[in-house]
Order: structure tokens, then sequence, then C-alpha cells
């Protein structure tokens, strides 16, 4: 069986303020004409189809387009809910989308019920593990901790289980959002750490044939059977020099896998240039980004007049400026942004605690609440998400 796996979808998210809702009209477009090009049997979409969890309007149409636009391609669905997704909205309505062909996987309860699809060598079980919000799922998951370790593999016990009872020919496939360790970040995904912690082991998932991975931005191999897909689009700067692509992924009789990507269209690249001013605005080998998206950053040791206006005018579509003055002795100046940059949460937090104390950072107990704090707001936004369907 021929699978179709992508993710990250974020359908409404801007880039620095630029709507990028028509690139993601492209962007599937593509994909319906790659699922006929490739002659996929299935599309596998492993969460984050919105970028929030109350999308704007025109992102819901541009979703239900591509609803019907796969239903009437004939080829099987099967799609989960990301962290950026509100699950119960999302999944409004699965079970009538179910007759379509579009199986809707948002309720952590049917992690052990699969979509059952076949070929000419039996059956395939493919199992949706939605996002997972440990301390909200822990107890119906029959969880020992409330971290993200201890939710998936609850619900891969659910997995095995329910393949254990089905004839030993079935194939097994798994949709999940989740950080496995081994893979690698970028700026433009939202931190899931619970209690510092955020990734599970890749061999959580041992028993199945493929597990297609949603959360992380770029194309990655983690092991031969776990795979993420990126999202199609770059989302920020650091997204820069990814290439985004899907991956079509055969699925032999004996559970064998070959995977190939399938690039997805460039609306316009992305450019990091570097230098001062005067460098950026002269040099002759930047001719080449006239038409990309630029963050400039400038290393003038003194702020020139009006940098942006100037940058503009050799590349028109300049979105980010970032200042970064070089020392005498060469080493940047970092702003605080920049010194930020790949920092979580509770990394912040217990630098700001060290520096209001003169150096002296929070003691274990201290960082307890820290972390108790930030699960906490996570959890509480999770839960007023889920309660707006009520408002």
């Amino acid at each position: 069986m021929r699978f179709l796996h992508t993710s990250d979808w974020h359908l409404g998210r801007s880039l620095h303020r630029v709507p990028l809702l028509a690139a993601q009209s492209a962007f599937l477009d593509h994909l319906i004409a790659a699922v006929r090009e490739h002659e996929a049997d299935a599309v596998l979409v492993a969460g984050d189809v919105y970028d929030r969890a109350v999308p704007p309007l025109a992102a819901v149409e541009l979703f239900d387009r591509a609803l019907h636009r796969l239903a009437e391609a004939g080829v099987p669905t099967v799609m989960i809910s990301g962290n950026h997704d509100s699950a119960r909205r999302l999944g409004v309505g699965a079970g009538l989308i179910d007759r379509a062909g579009i199986h809707l996987r948002t309720d952590p309860a049917g992690c052990g019920t699969p979509v059952l699809l076949s070929d000419a060598h039996g059956d395939i079980a493919c199992y949706g593990l939605p996002y997972l919000e440990p301390a909200l799922v822990k107890d119906e998951l029959g969880a020992a901790k409330a971290h993200h370790e201890a939710v998936i593999t609850a619900a891969m016990d659910r997995v095995r289980a329910d393949l254990a009872n089905r004839p030993g020919t079935t194939r097994s496939v798994v949709l999940a959002h989740a950080f496995v360790t081994g893979g690698e970040p970028s700026d433009s995904e939202r931190d899931i750490s619970v209690g510092g912690v955020g990734s599970v082991p890749a061999g959580i998932f041992h028993g199945v044939d493929y597990v297609a991975l949603g959360h992380l931005h770029g194309c990655q191999t983690i092991t031969e059977r776990v795979r993420y897909s990126g999202s199609p689009l770059a989302y920020s700067f650091s997204e820069a020099g990814h290439r985004k692509t899907m991956w079509l992924v055969d699925l032999g009789p004996d559970g064998s896998i070959t995977a190939g990507r399938v690039d997805c269209p460039v609306p316009r690249p992305l450019a990091r240039i570097r230098g001062t001013l005067r460098e950026l605005l002269d040099d002759p080998a930047l001719d080449r980004h006239r038409d990309s998206f630029v963050e400039a950053t400038l290393t003038d040791a003194t702020r020139p007049a009006e940098p942006m206006a100037r940058l503009t005018e050799r590349f028109p579509h300049t979105l980010s400026l970032v200042f970064e003055p070089e020392r005498a002795d060469g080493g940047p100046v970092l702003s605080y942004a920049q010194r930020l940059r790949g920092r979580g949460d509770q990394e912040i937090a217990e630098d700001f605690v060290a520096h209001v104390r003169g150096g002296s950072g929070p003691d274990e107990r201290e960082r307890a609440v820290l972390r108790e704090a930030f699960d906490g707001v996570r959890v509480d936004e999770t839960v007023r998400e889920g309660a707006g369907r009520h408002g």
C-alpha cells in the first residue's frame, strides 16, 4: 500500500504578518495532484491542521475544500489533531465525515481503535494518536505519570493490545504528534515540554510497521520506520534551509518500508543575509535574493539611518531586521531576543531568577514550582480552548 504522509499545515498562519493562505491553498492543490500522480492509496495527516484552536474563517473554508477534494478523489485520509488544533473543534462531525473516507482521530480514548484499510495482501490497521496533553489524558489512558513518555506509552499499549488480537498478517501504521528524541526542531514549533521534558524515545513505537509523525517542521528520518514529514511551508526563518516535502511510503506485504520525498511548491524562498548595511546593499552576490523573503542581520557598530527603507529598495520582501553590532574583537553583541533564541520557557524563567538575584539561580524546590506553573498555564489554555465551543 502506498501512503502520502504530510503534517503541520498550520492553515491560517502568517509569516511576519504576511498572509500565507494563498500559498497554503497552492500546497493543497499540489497535494491532490500528488495523490493522483503517484497513485497514493491513502493520505496520512499527522496533526496541526490549523495554526490555532479558533482558526479564521478563511482557513476553515480552505480545509473544508481540501476535505471535499480528497473525498472526491476516492483516497482514504487519516488525520489527527496536533497541539495547535482544538481537538474538539476539529473532530466535530467526524462520524459523518468518516463515511466519506475522511477519518478524523481527535479523541485520545480512540487510540486503540484503528481505521482499517486493505490491499491485495490483507489489512492495514491505521491508529491515530492525537496530541496527548499529559495532565489532561493521564487518567483516561491509565498512564503512570503525567508526562509525555508515560501517556504515549499508555496509548501505544492500547495499539499493541489491539494488534495482538488481529491476524498475524495485519500490518500497522501509527500517526502521532509528538517530539521524538533525535528530531531537529526549528523556531516555529510551540514548546510542549512538561516538567522540563518534551521529547520521547523512538523506541516507544516498537512493534509498528510505520510511524507518521507530526510536530517538527523539518522533514526527518528518525529511524527507517519513524519519520517526520515536516511542514509544507516555511513558517520561520530558521526553516530557510529546509527542503519542504511529503513522504511517499510504500508498505510492502511483509511490512517492509520504501520511502521517497515528494517536493512541495515554494511560493517564495527564504533568505538570511548578514553584514553591514553597506555590504548588504552593495554585494552583487546577493542579487539572487531580490525576490526572496529576507531576514537581514545588520552588524554595523552603530545603528544606521532608515535601514528597513533602504533594504527594501533592494530586497522588496524584507520581513525581519535584526541588529547584532560586532565588538572590536569581532564578536557579536547579542540582543535579548538572540540570547533567548532556542531556549524553553523554563530556562528563560530560571535565568531571570538568577539575574534578579545577582547570579543565584533557583534551587530544586523553586525549579519544581516553576515547572508546575508552566505546566498549569498550558493545561488551562487547552481547557479554555475546549470549553470555548460552548460559548
